[in-house]
């Protein structure tokens, strides 16, 4: 894949979403019993939208530049979108006009050494820093012990993604829930698309995957879309066996595009146990993963 064409985008996804709704579910009559379309037709998302058909479908076929934001508002409703979706029509509605812009590869992203203390301050809980590509740029001892499966692979920085569609056997043995996992990580690289259409890096990692992986392109043709939120995630340790965790990942504000994503489990249940058995392991390994052992100023 050598770009992500915003127009092309905005087509899909505008399609896809319009083709899960039934007249019912947009409270519209439904005349005739043999629709040729699937879901809505265009004339009736227009109406809903309170735009002209000739508008609509300029939007769909991906003209979202100059569209209004109480336009998009509108078609968000008629769509039924959520909040995800939501927030990824108006990043597309954003980025369409720059579609002939060049990709701009960012720099290297370093983490800062008081975040590393950060990270290093929290022994109890698995913590790491990521960004919206899923690499791992830093993590606490206790999660590098977690994601010892992840981190087996040595190319840097490791990335959650690539072990996902890259090396299913693994994964599928360490995520319990292997195929919402895998959605989810198609859903949130997807939303990233949307914010950063000419990311180089992004794009990169999208061909990587489609390359690689059938399932991963069918999951991004599905135009799904996630946001960064709080969650449960359960996993099979190699060393400690289940572990049920809720994650939090919250933004970083001074720190744009990183996440800190933190992993926890009530006190007194079976995950907290083995969590504290973890970390009593963890302190036992001398040699911390290569490539995330260095502290960036």
């Amino acid at each position: 894949m050598a770009t992500i064409d915003p127009r092309a985008d905005i087509r899909e996804f505008l399609g896809s979403r319009r083709a899960r709704i039934t007249p019912e579910q947009a409270g519209l009559p439904a005349y005739g019993g043999n629709r040729r379309v699937k879901g809505l037709r265009r004339e009736e998302v227009a109406l809903l939208a309170g735009v002209s058909v000739d508008y609509y479908v300029r939007m769909e076929r991906g003209g979202l530049a100059g569209v209004s934001d109480g336009v998009l508002d509108a078609l968000a409703s008629a769509l039924q979108l959520d909040e995800a979706e939501r927030d990824h029509l108006f990043h597309l509605a954003r980025r369409s006009g720059a579609t002939g812009g060049p990709r701009r590869h960012k720099a290297a992203v370093t983490v800062r050494s008081t975040l590393h203390q950060v990270l290093d301050a929290i022994t109890a809980a698995p913590a790491w820093i990521g960004n919206g590509c899923y690499d791992v740029l830093a993590m606490n001892q206790l999660a590098r012990a977690l994601y010892s499966p992840v981190l087996a692979d040595l190319r840097r920085p490791a990335n959650t993604a690539r072990f996902v569609y890259l090396n299913p056997e693994a994964a599928r043995d360490f995520f319990v829930d292997y195929d919402r996992i895998a959605g989810v990580v198609a859903a949130k690289l997807r939303m990233e698309a949307g914010r950063n259409p000419h990311d180089g890096k992004l794009i990169a990692l999208v061909g990587e995957l489609s390359t690689g992986s059938e399932l991963f392109r069918q999951r991004w043709a599905s135009q799904d879309v996630r946001l960064h939120r709080s969650g449960r995630k359960r996993v099979r340790h190699p060393i400690v066996g289940r572990l049920d965790v809720d994650v939090e990942s919250l933004e970083l504000p001074a720190e744009p595009g990183l996440y800190l994503n933190v992993y926890t489990a009530p006190a007194g249940t079976p995950t907290a146990d083995n969590l504290a058995l973890l970390a009593s392991w963890a302190a036992t390994q001398q040699t911390p993963a290569p490539g995330l052992e260095a502290r960036n100023g």
